[in-house]
């Protein structure tokens, strides 16, 4: 009978198994909501989005396996009175939509206003820069 009652009766070890299983699962389960939440962030989330004036100097299609529309527009602070950009920075961007990049390759060469998103991370299907350029039009 006492023999009985032992088998019956959980044995300490099994309540430490039990309970080490419930916390590393629930260790788990906060880890994957915690890289879930990180991808999103870094990779899908908008950070800033805005508007971008200058001079589209580039264009192009490019990529090994994925072939992205890439482009460079110069963004200037000073002009000169012959109309060329003393002090400039240039803005590297990703172009996703396939429909307006034909846009883009008959505005080379002119002053354009550009809107972009801005992402904390770059995914190679989406192209080499954080920023993502949505919409294109001639500047005035």
């Amino acid at each position: 009978m006492a023999a009985e009652i032992n088998q019956t009766k959980p044995s300490r070890w099994e309540g430490v198994v039990r309970k080490t299983r419930k916390v590393f699962r629930w260790t788990m389960y906060v880890l994957a909501v915690l890289l879930i939440s990180f991808v999103y962030f870094k990779y899908f989330f908008t950070y800033s989005e805005g508007y971008r004036a200058g001079l589209l100097q580039k264009f192009s299609n490019k990529g090994l396996i994925f072939k992205t529309y890439e482009g460079e527009l110069i963004l200037s602070s000073v002009s000169s009175t012959s109309n060329v950009a003393i002090a400039s920075e240039k803005f590297q961007f990703s172009v996703l939509k396939k429909d307006i990049s034909p846009m883009f390759d008959t505005l080379q060469g002119r002053n354009v206003i550009v809107h972009y998103r801005e992402k904390k991370g770059t995914v190679p299907w989406r192209g080499d820069s954080r920023y993502i350029v949505d919409s294109i039009a001639v500047r005035n």
